[in-house]
């Protein structure tokens, strides 16, 4: 009993290495039809050149990474006059098997909704809910293993988290966002580790009110606080498996921050995806099944 109680307690930095991944499953949309036409966010600009070949090549490449990384990644087929079809992440949350789809704010990507709910009875998902509030999907729902924390401020109608705690059956902590470049949840805000006792997540607090960031802080007390630089970049738009990191390549400093924390950080290029305010974690809906 004494040597035990003697024994060396291990030190932060060798805590901070045991990080175990867990292969996920995920659907994407291949960027075929990608442009910029409209501006429903502060990072678009219609007037700015856009190069779909290279969003393509850059799509691949994130899609790659998930797959070398052992992950299996499912597709829908992008429909034309759909440009942001590829951000999947905001067509529906699936948690257990439950599916509840999406209604967008913007009249531009309303009907992207529809092509995702077919596509998930196509594959043999029974248990499909569309909202009848306006609610962008895991653009403003991350689920932390726990809770679902939600976004709102200006996508997501804050009546969408009731509506979506009754279908997916989970307890809702809701967030107001703030900085109208940082309009989803998605954009501030991602979780590292969604498989351990104690959730850990990244974010931006400036991104959020005041009270919401209180309640982040009493949340998860030990969170990855990102700075202005990570968020500028959309390096928090990032998706974790809970040991590998996939982000932005210019959120460096991010990286460095994760990779103290035994993350291990895989860096995308985003360069053509962030021209409509989109990365990794736009282009990735989490299929939780």
């Amino acid at each position: 009993m004494s040597a035990t109680l003697d024994a060396p307690l291990p030190s932060s930095e060798q805590i901070a290495q045991v990080r175990v991944p867990t292969t996920r499953r995920y659907l994407m949309c291949p960027p075929e039809y990608f442009t910029v036409e409209y501006s429903i966010n502060p990072w678009m600009d219609p007037e700015r050149p856009v190069d779909t070949s290279l969003a393509i090549e850059q799509w691949t490449a994130i899609k790659d990474v998930y797959e070398d990384l052992g992950h299996k990644v499912e597709l829908i087929e992008p429909a034309p006059g759909l440009p942001d079809m590829v951000f999947a992440a905001n067509s529906g949350t699936v948690v257990d098997g439950v599916v509840l789809g999406s209604r967008f704010r913007a009249e531009q990507r309303a009907a992207e909704a529809d092509h995702f709910r077919r596509w998930f009875l196509r594959n043999g998902y029974r248990d499909v809910v569309m909202p009848t509030c306006v609610n962008e999907a895991e653009g403003d729902f991350a689920w932390t293993g726990s809770v679902m924390l939600a976004g709102t401020g200006f996508r997501t109608d804050p009546g969408a988290h009731a509506e979506a705690q009754e279908v997916l059956g989970v307890p809702f902590v809701s967030l107001r966002l703030v900085d109208p470049r940082y309009y989803h949840l998605d954009t501030a805000l991602f979780v590292l580790d969604d498989r351990s006792a104690r959730p850990e997540i990244c974010y931006y607090p400036e991104a959020f009110s005041p009270g919401s960031q209180r309640v982040l802080r009493r949340l998860f007390p030990d969170a990855v606080i990102a700075t202005a630089a990570d968020a500028e970049c959309l390096g928090v738009n990032a998706v974790s498996d809970g040991h590998n990191v996939v982000l932005p390549l210019e959120a460096t400093d991010l990286g460095s921050r994760l990779a103290a924390r035994g993350y291990q950080p895989v860096y995308v290029d985003i360069s053509e995806l962030r021209k409509s305010g989109g990365g990794p974690k736009c282009c990735t809906m989490e299929l939780r099944d």
